[in-house]
């Protein structure tokens, strides 16, 4: 009977630890099931799954996707702004790569990480030294990602760079970035450079339109067009800004967009660009003050809209120049947490200064 309990006891032991280590492997590695799908962020739930599905840069990702299939895959550092497809592109190459073991020869890293000189030395180093066994994967080398490569210090760098040439038989490296002048020139020798630009606009409409459809949502024309124009060539704050106007009104209109994210609907640019233009001084400062308070304006924002509005007027060149200049200065200042009072005003002295210059021109 001592025996049958001794046993008994040695698997619960056994199985005490099997949970445990499941525990362990699954800590922070949260998967999303379907009960939750509906809470999950449309960024991760609309993320492009294969090649195929990346919205835009298909000479980049037809590169990619060749060398890829031809198994002459080298190391690859992918740069641009945010929200422009590097890591979706990375992901999809290693899901083509991979299929089912897409988890076990894949190691990512990224700015959460600690990446010094010690991980590189370390944790980069171990996983690069181990040979490894592909079960029904296509290609038998494995990949580090390190997304966020431009926040790694320069120590690490440096140590990378060896790395990189030492395991280069059965791993390959692939660094993601947004500027390409903090990583160090020995790194982006040894790798193949891909430059993200941002989105064309059309790209952009076509995924929301899918997206659009996908949630059942009704967006009308200048809803989606101020999507468009807001994300600036940002696929991630386009559809963050999309999940959000959603979340706060039923119908997603060029309005409810401005007033979910905090920006000077284009009616209101012109009356401000209006005021700025004709009226004087102390009404300017009057009504543009009293709009800003109503509205919840920035001023740092009605600076930037007012300098693309400038644009679009006739005037000589060399007031338009001096103008946009004036306009640098105090979007300079403002980003330095300056008084928005003092540069309101610095910013009507600008624009009645520029009047005067074209009274004078038109004489």
């Amino acid at each position: 009977m001592a025996e049958v309990i001794s046993l008994m006891g040695v698997d619960e032991d056994d199985n005490h630890q099997k949970q445990n280590h499941s525990q362990k492997l699954s800590k922070g590695k949260s998967v999303v099931t379907a009960t939750d799908s509906k809470a999950t962020p449309w960024v991760e739930k609309y993320r492009p799954q294969s090649l195929a599905d990346v919205a835009a840069h298909r000479d980049i990702v037809d590169t990619i996707d060749r060398l890829t299939s031809e198994n002459r895959l080298p190391h690859l550092l992918l740069y641009g702004p945010p929200g422009t497809g590097k890591t979706s592109t990375i992901l999809a190459v290693a899901r083509k790569l991979y299929g089912a073991q897409y988890h076990n020869m894949i190691l990512e890293l990224n700015a959460s990480d600690d990446r010094g000189i010690d991980v590189v030395r370390q944790q980069i180093q171990d996983f690069a030294s181990t040979q490894s066994f592909s079960f029904g994967a296509k290609l038998s080398v494995k990949l580090i990602l390190l997304d966020e490569a431009d926040a790694m210090t320069k120590d690490a760098q440096f140590a990378l760079r060896r790395v990189i040439e030492k395991y280069t038989k059965n791993t390959r490296f692939a660094l993601i970035c947004n500027h390409v002048n903090k990583i160090i020139p020995a790194l982006q020798s040894r790798c193949t450079r891909f430059r993200f630009a941002p989105l064309d606009p059309i790209h952009v409409t076509e995924r929301l339109k899918h997206v659009i459809e996908a949630e059942g949502l009704d967006v009308s024309d200048s809803g989606l067009a101020a999507l468009v124009r807001l994300s600036n060539g940002d696929m991630r704050k386009a559809l963050n800004i999309l999940q959000s106007t959603h979340m706060a009104s039923r119908q997603i209109t060029e309005e409810a967009v401005y007033l979910c994210t905090g920006n000077p609907l284009p009616k209101d640019i012109e009356q401000i660009s209006y005021w700025l233009l004709n009226e004087s001084f102390a009404e300017s400062f009057t009504r543009i003050s009293e709009i800003k308070t109503r509205k919840g304006l920035a001023l740092i924002d009605i600076v930037r809209e007012v300098t693309m509005f400038v644009f679009k007027i006739k005037m000589p060149s060399d007031v338009r120049v001096q103008l946009i200049n004036d306009l640098a200065d105090i979007e300079y200042r403002l980003s330095f947490g300056c008084n928005d009072k003092l540069q309101l005003g610095s910013l009507i002295a600008t624009f009645t200064r520029a009047r005067s210059a074209l009274v004078a021109a038109a004489k």
